[in-house]
């Protein structure tokens, strides 16, 4: 043999025999770790070889590298890391760059592409060639190459003999099989890129959502669905990994849902169901249910740094084990800001920590969080007073308005499996402290009664404390087999949960911050226990009807200490009452306790059903109708009085196109028609600073969206529209938008020119953008609000273990309405106000800008 062919056979034989990988096609994937439902493990479509580093070679190291690759629902390779290392860090690299580039078919879930877990080992052995003419390379092996003179083929040597060259296991617990067109599997994945200022914006990802909020950063969005006003969570039952979040009996809104205490980063997804189609659904599900999913992606520590406009600084540290599920983490956020405008300054800190793991044979997960928050906050403005010059756009009326905000949970999940039942038990517990200040009215509400000593108006602002905890439990059996040649699922579940709350709101004085009169005070005990059954039937491989029915028994124990305010009957009483809140006195001044105890006892049954066709040709269709309830206030609990629930009737059809072209792109196109009617539904009052009863409404509307993601865009768009009007009048639900769009994009990957430049690590870079539109909404007194048009976007780029990136929300810097009301005040800003209706706003937040260095140690090879 010449010199040239050793040379190039001393070069490629190494390298040859780096990988046992070329046996892809012949190697099956070892067992697929489930939960007992039918799961497709992920098969190699690319499956490019390591390289044995020439450093390596020269100084005849060798070994065998385990790396564990997770796979987004795609089947690309998001994230790699070592398992087992070869002890040699130029074979672990080497081994990490080749797996990147691996490309799969996805796992499947009962024909879902969801997300998965494998490991890929390479192997590096190096081959001493003896100094005397070796024999050629095969063919093959050297095709490239022109061919020297005949000879024997090399034998492979032992450590070749053909293995698996992957194992592969399917993360987390079966979704819920699908309501329909209106039941949303959202996967944030890289639209996480687009600027939010807190995790419930990601709920704009599903249709119809609209977010505002007029009590600052540590008060719960009120939220707009389909055409509801659900306020602060009235009408959607919230959800984190299955704990609830909506808190019964808190006095500012029944079924109040603070979110800020999620960190955004760990929500991986979100499902949404618009409707009360699945009978997993509980109370407050009238308008939907929506549960955020956590998990944290990038894998090692991760620092990130945060400055921006208005004093705004945040930091957050996150960790997740190289080798763990990625719903094993721990974060920690601090953030604070002086605010936009006045009034708005504030800091909040959130922990949130998660175990993921076997015990035995049981799947358990572990989480436990707290949050702590204080804000100030501007409030309204009169839009008269506005245009008149006497008060700015982002100025305030009350300085003294604000929240503070505090809230401690933990949970334990144990899920375990036979050969056709799985069973899954979930443990919560939540302590919820709360403070809102409030003054909507200014002093248009402290007038004088024949029975207060004389007195100047004091102010309207209002001061609720709430003290709520929680604890709870919940569980299923899903029993699944063949019948028909088809998997069929039967679920039975319950659901069990008690409040213990304490509350009271009062009225403060302006000028000297002291409360002059208590508008509530009670103590509640309530509880809830539900159970549900819900079968899904295949009858063909294209038709299922899914569906059952939810039984839930609601009781109530009210303690009201203010039964009898000043504003209550009292004729003649025998001694001058002046300005006591809580009366202990009767007509004819008898003497009564001024508390008043009632408990009551009601249930609701809740039928729900879906008919799934297809798909054919990338086509589903799909028709679902259901029931849903939310429970009532404690504050109109009254003995032995049967609840008056709110009942929502709902009923939709939908059409549903998905379709996947070539290997990673893939289109999802939805579009639905929907009616609901609810009997008793609830009305923002600015008077009393909370919801109040109202008659009936009905909603007719449409909601369509479309996914389009790809190797290195994701691009996603959803437009509602809806007609909420009341039964008795015909007149339009106030504060409810009729038309709702929103759109999100970003574009993403590495810069491949750069890839060998940088030490052998490519540059990476994005660009994200969110559009929102909100068409103008009905308000009291047949006005209408201005439109709403914003647009967010960032840019990042990264190498290695570092990324830097800049987001702005409002790019435009538009002075828009968050949110506009129509009623009467009097903010003492004229000499003598005219006590009619009028204008009021929330402002909705500048331009604001925020630059992001982050830095990941141990996650980014």
């Amino acid at each position: 043999m010449s010199s040239s062919a050793r040379t190039l056979a001393r070069l490629l034989l190494p390298a040859l025999l780096a990988s046992g990988i070329p046996r892809v096609a012949s190697a099956q994937p070892a067992p697929v770790v489930g939960t007992g439902h039918q799961l497709v493990a992920p098969k190699p479509l690319v499956a490019p070889k390591a390289v044995y580093p020439a450093e390596a070679q020269a100084r005849g190291e060798e070994g065998s590298v385990t790396v564990l690759a997770d796979l987004d629902e795609t089947g690309a390779v998001r994230a790699v890391s070592i398992a087992v290392s070869s002890g040699v860090e130029a074979l672990d690299d080497s081994a990490l760059e080749a797996a990147r580039k691996w490309r799969f078919s996805p796992a499947l879930d009962d024909g879902k592409p969801i997300e998965s877990q494998l490991r890929i080992p390479f192997h590096f052995h190096h081959v001493e060639l003896p100094p005397e003419p070796v024999p050629s390379l095969p063919p093959a092996a050297v095709a490239p190459t022109p061919a020297p003179a005949p000879v024997t083929p090399l034998p492979a040597p032992p450590e070749l003999k053909p293995t698996s060259p992957y194992e592969s296991s399917v993360r987390g617990s079966k979704d819920p099989p699908s309501r329909g067109a209106s039941d949303y599997h959202i996967d944030v994945e890289n639209l996480s890129l687009v600027p939010r200022a807190s995790a419930a914006e990601i709920l704009k990802l599903a249709p119809g959502i609209l977010l505002t909020n007029e009590g600052g950063d540590a008060h719960a969005e009120q939220v707009f669905l389909r055409g509801f006003d659900a306020r602060e969570g009235q009408d959607i039952e919230f959800t984190v990994d299955g704990t609830p979040i909506n808190e019964s009996g808190n006095l500012h809104g029944n079924g109040y849902s603070d979110t800020h205490f999620i960190i955004p980063e760990l929500v991986q997804s979100l499902r949404v169901v618009e409707g009360p189609f699945d009978p997993r659904q509980g109370n407050y599900a009238v308008a939907g249910s929506a549960d955020f999913h956590l998990g944290l992606r990038d894998k090692g520590l991760t620092t990130k740094f945060t400055v921006g406009s208005y004093g705004t600084y945040r930091m957050l540290l996150a960790w997740a084990p190289q080798h763990g599920s990625p719903g094993t983490f721990a974060a920690v956020e601090l953030y604070q800001t002086t605010g936009f405008g006045q009034n708005r300054d504030g800091r909040r800190g959130s922990a949130m920590a998660q175990w993921e793991g076997k015990v035995g044979s049981s799947d358990v997960r572990l989480s436990a969080q707290a949050y702590i928050a204080s804000f100030h906050t501007a409030g309204v403005v009169r839009q008269d007073d506005y245009q008149a010059g006497r008060i700015g756009f982002y100025d305030t009326y009350d300085s003294r308005q604000g929240e503070d905000s505090q809230r401690y949970s933990a949970s334990a999940e144990i899920t375990s499996h036979t050969d056709h039942i799985t069973f899954r038990n979930l443990l919560f517990g939540i302590a919820r402290p709360l403070r809102i200040r409030e003054n909507f009215t200014g002093y248009a509400l402290d007038v004088q009664t024949p029975l207060q000593t004389p007195h100047d108006q004091r102010g309207d602002l209002l001061d609720l404390n709430v003290m709520e905890g929680t604890v709870g439990l919940r569980g299923s059996a899903r029993l699944h087999g063949k019948i028909l040649k088809q998997e069929q699922e039967l679920e039975l579940g319950y659901f069990a949960r008690g409040d213990f709350v304490s509350s009271t709101q009062q009225r403060v004085e302006a000028a000297t911050g002291h409360p002059y009169q208590t508008d509530a005070d009670l103590d509640s005990r309530l509880g809830d226990i539900g159970l549900y059954a819900d079968a899904n039937l295949r009858f063909t491989r294209w038709l299922a009807l899914r569906g059952g029915a939810r039984g839930d028994l609601f009781t109530y124990d009210v303690n009201n200490h203010c039964a009898v305010p000043i504003t209550g009957d009292v004729s003649h009483p025998t001694a001058p009452v002046n300005d006591v809140s809580c009366l202990s006195i009767e007509n004819m001044g008898a003497h009564r306790e001024p508390n008043q105890r009632a408990s009551t006892v009601s249930g609701a049954l809740m039928p729900r059903a879906s008919l799934l066709v297809g798909p054919w040709k990338s086509f589903s269709a799909s028709v679902s109708a259901g029931k849903g309830v939310r429970s009532i206030d404690p504050q109109y609990i009254t003995q032995d009085v049967k609840t008056p629930f709110a009942s929502v009737g709902a009923y939709e059809g939908g059409l549903t196109y998905q379709h996947r072209f070539r290997d990673s792109i893939d289109l999802q196109v939805r579009t639905v028609a929907f009616y609901t009617h609810v009997n008793h539904d609830l009305i923002f009052s600015q008077t009393v600073g909370r919801n109040v009863l109202a008659n009936g409404t009905t909603r007719i509307g449409s909601a369509s969206s479309a996914r389009f993601t790809g190797a290195f865009w994701d691009l996603a768009a959803n437009l509602t529209y809806t007609q909420a009007k009341f039964d008795d009048t015909g007149l339009l639900v106030p504060y409810v938008p009729d038309l709702v769009v929103r759109a999100d994009g970003a574009l993403f990957g590495d810069l491949p020119w750069w890839k060998d430049k940088l030490h052998g690590h490519a540059l990476r870079a994005s660009l994200s953008a969110g559009f929102s539109y909100v068409g103008p909404r009905p308000l009291p007194y047949g006005a209408r609000s201005n439109t709403i048009a914003t647009l967010d976007g960032s840019a990042s780029i990264g190498w290695w273990f570092l990324d830097l990136s800049v987001g702005a929300q409002n790019l435009t810097d538009r002075k828009y309405r968050l949110g506009e009301y129509n009623y009467v005040s009097d903010f003492h800003s004229t000499p003598y106000p005219a006590l009619v209706p009028v204008r009021h706003f929330a402002a909705g937040a500048p331009r604001t800008v925020m630059f992001t260095i982050a830095l990941n140690y141990g996650g980014k090879s």
